[in-house]
């Protein structure tokens, strides 16, 4: 498909999915954990993944070319994405649901600031500068206001927020580095192939791997290896290269709305007024940042 200026309805409904799939990720994230070490898991499952993406390279008939110029970038993508992920499961280890949701998702604000210098025709405007403000006090608020006696930590909740960080990098380096001329399947390989050996290893330093893993620990275990990190991730930057960088990123809004309620509902999680709160900052930030600008009549 050719590149487009804006999001169109076949892009939306595609983001909207995607959403959907990332909030029940966490979910998965978070009941994995009980099986498997975190940074043994999300090691294995870039292992897996990989494995998974060369098959569809092959069935596909997509070439296996590394561009000239991109292994610096590929090994930084694939660094990123160790962080991100090592960061994610560790947090959904030592906080809830609801709240790494609502501080993962905040990676479009981060992308904004960060594109707004570095990527020409990404800007930021007063609206978007607006809901930038927004989302950034639900973070505060997230931060700040806890329950007394909760599974919420703060080094829960700061690790979700470092793994917004990376992945906010990892788009913005999939967008404005040599890399971008690659296709989807071999920037997602470079995060694979670095991620898988690398998290395994880290790994050691932090006990046993296993956590009395039940049947249903591996079928989540799989989940994530098709449906996220290889298929998955692979469907997303495909969708940004068609679209606008700011835009496939602020669809993300979605997935702190449906994490919290599936915390809620599918875990029990308490979801008290300061989360309620944050929730709907944020959410009414990237609206503000996603909202297509009027044009002027001619």
């Amino acid at each position: 498909m050719e590149r487009k200026s804006a999001i169109d309805l076949f892009g939306a409904v595609s983001l909207i999915g995607f959403s959907m799939l990332l909030a029940v990720n966490q979910v998965a994230i978070k009941l994995g954990n009980t099986g498997f070490q975190p940074v043994f898991m999300a090691g294995a499952r870039s292992v897996g993944a990989l494995a998974v993406l060369l098959i569809w390279m092959r069935l596909r008939g997509v070439p296996f070319r590394i561009m000239p110029g991109t292994v610096p970038m590929g090994i930084l993508l694939g660094t990123l994405f160790s962080i991100e992920f090592a960061c994610l499961f560790f947090a959904l280890d030592w906080t809830t649901v609801a709240r790494t949701s609502i501080l993962f998702y905040t990676m479009p604000v981060w992308l904004g600031f960060a594109a707004h210098f570095l990527i020409e025709g990404d800007r930021l405007t007063p609206r978007k500068l607006m809901g930038q403000g927004l989302a950034v006090a639900g973070v505060v608020v997230a931060v700040t206001m806890r329950a007394e006696g909760g599974e919420a930590t703060l080094l829960g909740d700061a690790l979700a927020l470092a793994g917004a960080f990376c992945w906010a990098g990892i788009a913005l380096i999939a967008r404005i580095s040599p890399i971008s001329k690659s296709p989807p399947e071999m920037q997602l390989f470079w995060q694979l192939a670095v991620s898988g050996p690398a998290l395994v290893l880290l790994a050691l330093w932090f006990g046993p791997f296993l956590r009395d893993p039940q049947l249903y620990h591996w079928a989540i275990l799989g989940f994530q290896i098709v449906f996220i990190a290889s298929l998955g991730f692979l469907f997303w930057f495909w969708l940004l290269s068609i679209y606008p960088a700011s835009s496939v990123a602020s669809f993300s809004f979605l997935s702190p709305v449906l994490g919290v309620a599936l915390g809620w509902l599918l875990l029990g999680e308490h979801v008290g007024p300061q989360i309620l709160l944050a929730l709907v900052l944020v959410c009414a930030g990237l609206i503000l940042i996603n909202r297509p600008r009027k044009d002027r009549p001619r």
